[in-house]
């Protein structure tokens, strides 16, 4: 099987070379014609000056090798050429904004026509390249990577990174992608920014489902990435499958990787969406606790809620308790009491109830329905009748009050107590 599969890609490549499109043909021969041309050299005069240049560079004495440079009148076509050349190298090495313009404008003098000996005119269109993404140059940066790339008939993975970043800042998202694939593919080893490129490509242009793709490939390569974990948690909610989302957040908490607020709330938020609210309000407690979360009447609710999921109602009622006493709003305290009530701490219901009651909670009716049946199981019939009087007062709640009102009182006076 293997010498078939050996035999098979020598005939493939066999007929391959026999049978080059045109376009290949014209390239080998243009490369056949570089390989031909003779290296040139600078004139003696210009050389000597050349030289000093290049010594005062060496010693970092970069404005008197620029002064020398200029100062060169080159009359030859080629060394014209090198010296521009050079001189837009010591601007770059120079740098900032106005020095980066000036080496542009002498590498565009440089690389004109085809002068310079081979690898300075292809270093030359690069350099440009780079210095006009730095310039915000992006179109043309994106000609003379093209340039530099058929010149040389050469690829290079940090290339098509930049040619995927010169598409992204010209708003051309769809074209990152292609650029980004094949720096993955000419990495030695893996490197995330073509990745990073990617994804922002796909997110920009609301491609959730691509994005999650991507986000599986990179966590599988950069695992040790905390980013990515949360992120790929993030993407599984926005396509809605909140399994995935949990399970990758939750192995992620797991290994240490969650320590911003946002990303534990989100956990909790999962846990509670997934059935699991002890899980949610453990998690929350923890970290309010710890004062990760900040204790506000918002966070405190939503651990408060989260125990009441799961049955832990006297641990619901305390910190809705404590969520009421920061918010000091009349819902608050009416969970607090339903809960205290459910639990059988009645007195302490009655009081959580009545400040309900005093904030103007709304549905006044039912709150004072509970009242009644919180003070009925202590006994306090007297208090219980009056808060069911209160009940009546209500449309929504006046005929179930009515029927409460007539068998507190009949129970009252089986006990013979006076209301």
């Amino acid at each position: 099987m293997l010498k078939q599969i050996i035999g098979s890609s020598l005939l493939v490549a066999f007929v391959a070379t026999a049978t080059l499109p045109v376009a290949t043909q014209v390239a080998a021969a243009e490369q056949q014609e570089k390989q031909k041309k003779k290296t040139k050299i600078v004139g003696p005069s210009v050389g000597k000056k050349v030289q000093k240049a290049f010594e005062a560079y060496s010693e970092d004495r970069i404005d008197e090798a620029l002064e020398i440079l200029l100062d060169i009148d080159a009359s030859k076509e080629y060394d014209r050429a090198y010296v521009d050349r050079f001189i837009a190298n010591m601007y770059a090495t120079k740098g900032g904004d106005a020095n980066s313009a000036k080496a542009i404008e002498y590498l565009e003098k440089a690389t004109k026509g085809d002068v310079l000996n081979e690898k300075e005119h292809a270093d030359s269109i690069k350099l440009l390249a780079d210095l006009q993404i730095q310039q915000k140059m992006y179109r043309e940066a994106l000609g003379n990577y093209d340039a530099w790339m058929k010149y040389t008939g050469e690829e290079d993975a940090n290339t098509y990174v930049k040619i995927a970043q010169a598409h992204y800042e010209l708003k051309e998202l769809d074209k990152m992608i292609g650029p980004a694939d094949k720096a993955i593919a000419l990495y030695e080893e893996p490197n995330q920014n073509p990745y990073i490129l990617k994804l922002t490509s796909y997110y920009e242009r609301k491609k959730y489902p691509e994005s999650v793709k991507v986000l599986e490939e990179v966590l599988q390569l950069f695992p040790e990435n905390k980013t990515w974990w949360t992120q790929l948690g993030m993407f599984y909610t926005l396509v809605e499958d909140y399994n995935r989302a949990l399970y990758t957040l939750d192995l992620a908490y797991k290994q240490g990787y969650l320590e911003k607020e946002s990303e534990i709330k989100m956990l909790a938020n999962l846990y509670a969406n997934n059935n699991v609210p002890y899980k949610a309000a453990k998690l929350l407690e923890k970290y309010i606790d710890n004062g990760l979360i900040p204790r506000t009447s918002e966070n405190l609710f939503s651990m408060a809620n989260s125990f009441h999921a799961a049955q832990e109602i006297k641990t619901a009622a305390k910190y809705f308790g404590d969520t009421a006493k920061l918010s000091n709003e009349a819902k608050h305290y009416r969970r607090q009491g339903m809960l205290l009530q459910q639990s059988q701490q009645y007195t302490a219901a009655t009081q959580a109830l009545q400040k309900a009651i005093d904030l103007d909670i709304d549905n006044k009716g039912s709150v004072y329905m509970t009242i009644a049946e919180a003070y009925f199981y202590q006994e306090k019939y007297k208090e219980a009748y009056a808060a069911i009087q209160k009940a009546q007062e209500d449309p929504k709640s006046r005929r179930a009050a009515r029927s409460w009102a007539q068998y507190i009182k009949d129970t009252a006076e089986r006990k013979k107590v006076k209301i």
